[in-house]
């Protein structure tokens, strides 16, 4: 029974997918939640404030755990390393006041399959569900577990998809799915000022800086607490500010679309206008002419739509959407389609620009997602909810403040045992002792950590850089890979028309150059050229892919969108029609129309169209894409016998190729072309020939990559162009140097009883008697290659399958030295940025947005080439189209990383100089004054923290980079030993005062010793009958100027320049600010003014012991700037230390290179290796995955 009660007390939510949590069922109990009552007003509230900060407390102290189903209370907990616990009420739905019984059951049993239906409790008709993250999970009766709602389920295969939701839904149908789903409407509540206020002021450090103040506004330091308690005022007003601005900014972005006006399908009555908050899954869209924002995702299942996904990928070029095929298959929807569904599907958020009826009736789409299951749902709930950085820093940032917290809670024994010993009485002894704990933990420190990364995206925006996820920047410090695309990433986005190479009677004729302005004759390459494409008209201009707009040009055809009474075709009620242009050559056809399209896809690689000539009744099948894609559909007596001679001959000089084939087609008249089947139709075809474009570099990436290896930063391409083409573009760019072997690898799935292999081939150079040569491609010769040089892996997307799939062991040996990945899809992008992460390298990514949105989010620093301020596909947006923007963001990431590291060292030295300096004046019962914590704490120590960071990023990248850990030995050792420096110093200075003739503990302010004189009742220093006073003394006075400078002292060292930053002198604000509070406090210690003395609570001293002073604090700057400098930050001497000590790096793929340089036999060259076993099984990037179903 227990077992059975463990078991369904807890689940798992979105088991599977990146945001899977576990979840637990209580149920409230009275006399718990009465005992709870009352230790909320026992304890003044605090009980209730500790529960707010620890949600899980809350509920195991009022409820007492129970099954899922009888639950009125969940508790959910993060499954990643964070283990986050959030609290959810169950709420209880009544659906019997919307609808009869009779009515409902009727309305389930259409659909019994669905969430829900199996969610609804009968005979009370009632539906459990809780909201997570503002999505709804249902109860589900018959699965025992929360399933969510709000979207069709991916089990519908395309043919019920058609059946069951084609016609529409009844109004009692759709009443009762807005009711179980919710409105569709993406919400984001501007909340309310007093909310966001309450929720700053209950911060724990709010909280603890208030219990501070309150302790010292008691001990009667009424400026000082006042000044912290304005200077805390205005921090969080101005955070509340931001956060409200931050929500009505993002309130604004999606408001405008939850009220769209659309027109939607009720099955019996026809079409009617309504709001497209009221649309549910399952509903019927009417998507006819007009432009139109998507307010929900939808799958198109009549006419064809043309889209701007610039919200969704950065790149607003108009994609073409196909309806989805009525297929009679048992595989659910999405798996029929593989990774070409979302060629069926219109995001939410993305802008219907163009749209083609099917037949009489306008285009429809069946909507598939609501409110924040949909697209743009997904992305803002990214924003509002973000995942949690597992960056080392912030961790053991944690971890530092408890030991601070562990030492105050020291402070306060000593404190404790002090009072006592000197018999004070208990309430000073409770006061002075928790002064003293409060003292080593400065609450600023949370805050203080931000200012290098607000600092850091400044200077990002002013270079065109933003940035959605700040807290990336420091990770961008850590950097040591980056992952490229390479068209229109590294290489020009739009390509030149290089020539055409006909194919006649199995082989290749000769070039047609167009640089010429020869225009290209009549004939099936040409026709293929002006139709195989997806360009539309807009507005009068032809839009499109970059590369179908150079081929059409190049043909010197024209464009017009057209309906069927231009021609006797079996067109539908809109084509695209193309004619011959003034430019183009003769032809003996008037008009040719598209009438459909099977679009690119960059897993199928390649498209096709059928068209029909004006006037004809066969129609005409083109297809285009990869060469060797293209080939393998064509008839084997029509490709050329040297077809793959002649594709290297020019990949291998960086060329872009692209094939085109041909086929007629006979369709009956009026025949449904939406529903031909893509695989039957693209068989058997005839080769045409190859398309030869131009792929030129852009001018800035030979210089970045060039800046980038000297940084030792690795760079890797991963493209979707041929491997001969990329390995070209690599070795022009500089990423492959010259003198480098490339060794390509490989790898085939297992056929019949052979298990999978790889082969391992050494690539040799190419040359060619008849070489082309151009200007614009550089072929650089290699020199000899000795047996120490250096190696690459170059593979394209199915081998880097296969090795996933069946040489897992092998895969982080190959990544170790993969540079060139080919022909990868977008998952297989995603994949291979985690499997580097794997390894424990810290990578970026840099794309167009396109075909990488999954690698630019799965990367630690993804930036995205887009003209849009802040593209939703990555965290960093480059609005400059090139890749220097990624040593910007790496440069920017080392010097906030640095700043950080920086200011949180000097908070912690100023911390526990503070407490040492207090803690020795305890000793005799004493504090510093008022104005002396008050020029500490704000002059000084509020200043540098808001100035330190402002030090720019050094324009050099180093070779190395910062520490990413607080707890590196540098880093920690600079703490410690700089705090010893400090307590020397301090107990030297304090136990020396006394040691001086002069020196009196009977202290008021009656002028200055005179000389070294010793005390005496005249000599006006000090009266036999003075009372003792709390902060007057000679120890106060020395140790605060100690105390003052060596904070000052602290932040001059800590502010490292070089190799991360530029020197100190030339932070202007930061290095005046430092001299003017030096020159200020050195000042109030040398002045000899009574006025001042008495203001700062000061005792005047012999200048001589002024002068000794001022020695101790050069002896103590002078040896922390040596050992900071000198040793600590002496890189060539931790080099030596961990070479003494044989220390090696922990990372994967260090010890992986110690492995591979012991082993001889790699790399492998010129052999083929097979599979030890064959797994089943194929491999899915499950985060991946989840994104694209998003």
């Amino acid at each position: 029974m227990g077992e059975n009660l463990l078991r369904d007390h807890h689940a798992l939510l979105n088991k599977g997918k990146e945001n899977e949590m576990d979840i637990f069922g209580y149920r409230t109990q009275g006399c718990r939640k009465a005992l709870c009552v009352a230790g909320y007003i026992l304890s003044c509230g605090a009980l209730l404030l500790v529960f707010y900060w620890k949600p899980e407390w809350d509920v195991w102290a009022n409820c007492v755990p129970c099954d899922l189903e009888e639950s009125d209370v969940v508790l959910l907990r993060t499954t990643d390393e964070f283990q986050k616990y959030t609290r959810k009420k169950v709420i209880w739905l009544d659906l019997l006041r919307l609808l009869d019984s009779e009515k409902l059951d009727h309305i389930l049993s259409t659909d019994r399959d669905s969430v829900l239906s199996k969610a609804v409790k009968k005979p009370d008709m009632k539906v459990r569900y809780i909201q997570v993250q503002k999505v709804r999970y249902v109860w589900d009766l018959t699965e025992k577990q929360f399933q969510r709602v709000g979207s069709l389920e991916d089990s519908n295969t395309c043919y019920e998809i058609h059946r069951k939701f084609g016609d529409g839904l009844t109004r009692k149908e759709k009443a009762l799915r807005r009711l179980v789903c919710g409105p569709n409407a993406i919400e984001i509540e501007v909340r309310p000022i007093w909310k966001l206020l309450f929720k700053e002021i209950l911060n724990p450090f709010y909280v603890f800086q208030a219990f501070t103040l309150t302790l010292w506004l008691v001990q009667g330091y009424i400026e000082y607490s006042t000044a912290i308690i304005i200077l805390s005022i205005i921090s969080i007003a101005l955070t509340v500010y931001a956060l409200r601005q931050q929500s009505v900014k993002l309130h604004n972005l999606v408001e405008e679309h939850n009220r769209v006006q659309v027109t939607g399908w009720t099955k019996h009555e026809g079409s009617c206008q309504l709001e497209s908050c009221y649309l549910v899954p399952g509903d019927v869209l009417l998507l006819e002419g007009r432009k139109i924002a998507l307010p929900c995702d939808a799958i198109l299942i009549d006419g064809s739509c043309v889209v701007n996904e610039g919200m969704l990928t950065g790149e607003s070029v108009p994609v073409t959407k196909t309806p989805l095929p009525h297929t009679d298959d048992t595989l659910p929807w999405k798996v029929h389609s593989m990774e070409d569904y979302r060629r069926h599907v219109l995001f939410c958020g993305t802008e219907v620009i163009q749209t083609r009826r099917a037949g009489k009736g306008p285009a429809r789409a069946v909507v598939l997602q609501t409110g924040f299951n949909t697209a743009k749902g997904d992305l803002v709930r990214s924003i509002l909810y973000p995942k949690p950085l597992n960056f080392k820093l912030y961790r053991e940032a944690f971890k530092f403040i408890i030991c601070l917290a562990l030492i105050g809670i020291l402070g306060l024994i000593y404190a404790t045992c002090v009072y006592v010993s000197h018999k004070q009485s208990v309430a000073d002894t409770v006061a002075m002792a928790l002064v003293l704990m409060t003292v080593p933990v400065p609450p600023a420190i949370p805050a203080a950590l931000t200012t290098g990364i607000v600092y850091a995206q400044r200077r990002l925006v002013k270079k065109k850089i933003f940035c959605i996820s700040p807290q990336r920047i420091n990770i961008c410090g850590q950097i040591n890979l980056v992952c490229f695309d390479k068209t229109g990433t590294l290489t020009e986005d739009g390509l030149d028309l290089w020539g055409v190479i006909p194919c006649q009677k199995r082989s290749f004729q000769s070039v047609h150059s167009f640089s010429g302005g020869c225009p290209l004759p009549w004939g099936p390459l040409c026709r293929a050229m002006a139709s195989c494409h997806s360009l539309l008209v807009l507005d009068g201009k032809i839009q499109g892919d970059p590369l179908d707009l150079k081929m059409f040009e190049g043909t010197g055809w024209e464009m017009e969108e057209s309906g069927p009474e231009d021609g006797e075709t079996s067109a539908p009620q809109s084509c695209t029609i193309v004619r011959p242009g003034a430019a183009a050559s003769q032809a003996p056809v008037e008009s040719i129309a598209i009438l459909h399209q099977f679009p690119f896809s960059s897993s199928l690689l390649r498209m096709s169209v059928i068209t029909q000539e004006l006037g004809k009744v066969v129609c005409d099948l083109y297809m285009k894409g990869a060469p060797e894609m293209v080939a393998s559909f064509c008839k084997t007596n029509t490709v050329p016998k040297h077809f793959q001679a002649e594709l290297e001959h020019f990949t291998s000089q960086g060329f872009r190729v692209i094939a085109l084939a041909h086929k007629e087609l006979s369709v009956g008249k009026g025949a449904d072309l939406d529903n031909l089947e893509r695989d039957k139709v693209e068989s058997g075809l005839t080769f045409l020939g190859l398309l030869i474009m131009e792929n030129r570099l852009k001018s800035e990436t030979k210089s970045v990559l060039e800046e980038l290896s000297g940084a030792r930063i690795r760079s890797v391409m991963v493209t979707g162009d041929n491997l001969q083409t990329a390995i070209t573009v690599a070795k022009n760019s500089g990423m492959i140097s010259s003198g480098s072997k490339v060794i390509l690898l490989e790898a085939s799935e297992p056929e019949g009883p052979d298990p999978a292999s790889i082969t391992w081939r050494l690539m040799e150079e190419m040359h060619y008697a008849d070489e082309i040569k151009d200007p614009s491609i550089t072929i650089e010769s290699s020199d000899p290659v000795g047996p120490d040089s250096s190696f690459h892996f170059a593979l394209n997307g199915k081998s880097y399958q296969v090795l996933v799939k069946y040489f897992s062991s092998l895969l982080p040996k190959v990544l170790l030295n993969g540079t060139v990945f080919a022909r990868m899809s977008p998952g297989q992008k995603s994949s291979l940025i985690e499997e580097f992460q794997k390894l424990d390298y810290y990578v970026g990514m840099c794309g167009d947005g396109a075909n990488d949105c999954g690698a630019l989010k799965m990367a630690h620093a993804g930036i995205s080439l887009s003209e849009q301020e802040a593209s939703v596909a990555s965290p960093f947006t480059s609005q400059i189209p090139n890749i220097e923007c990624v040593p910007e963001l790496i440069r920017e990431g080392r010097a906030s990383l640095v700043a950080s590291f920086s200011v949180f060292k000097y908070l912690v030295l100023y911390g526990m100089a503070q407490f040492i300096g207090t803690s020795l004046l305890y000793w005799q019962i004493q504090l510093f004054g008022n104005y002396q914590y008050l020029i500490q704490d704000v002059c000084i120590t509020l200043v540098v923290c808001l100035t330190m960071s402002l030090t720019e990023a050094d324009p050099k990248l180093a070779p190395y980079r910062p520490p990413g850990r607080l707890l590196s030995p540098p880093l920690l050792l600079s703490i410690v030993l700089n705090v010893c420096f400090a307590l020397a110093v301090q107990v030297f200075a304090f136990l020396f005062v006394k040691q001086q003739p002069w020196y009196s503990e009977l202290r008021s302010h009656s002028g200055c010793p005179i000389g070294n004189q010793p005390v005496s009742p005249g000599n006006g220093t000090a009266n036999s009958t003075a009372q003792e006073h709390s902060i007057l003394s000679y120890e106060t006075t020395t140790l605060w100027p100690i105390v003052t400078i060596n904070c000052m002292i602290g932040a001059f060292v800590f502010s490292k320049g070089k190799p991360f930053r530029k020197p100190i002198y030339t932070n202007y604000i930061y290095s005046c600010l430092l001299c003017l509070q030096l020159g200020v406090s050195l000042f109030l210690f040398f002045a000899d003014l009574e006025a001042v003395y008495k203001g700062m609570e000061l005792l005047c001293t012999p200048a001589i012991w002024r002068v000794y002073v001022l020695l101790m604090l050069l002896v103590t700057f002078s040896v922390s700037l040596i050992v900071e400098d000198g040793i600590l930050q002496n890189r060539r001497l931790w080099l030596l230390i961990k070479a003494l000590f044989q220390f090696r790096s922990s990372s994967r793929y260090r010890k992986l290179q110690r492995q591979l340089e012991k082993d001889a036999k790699w790399p492998p060259m010129n052999q083929r290796d097979f599979a030890e076993d064959r797994k089943v099984e194929a491999y899915i990037n499950p985060i991946y995955e989840d994104e694209e179903e998003n």
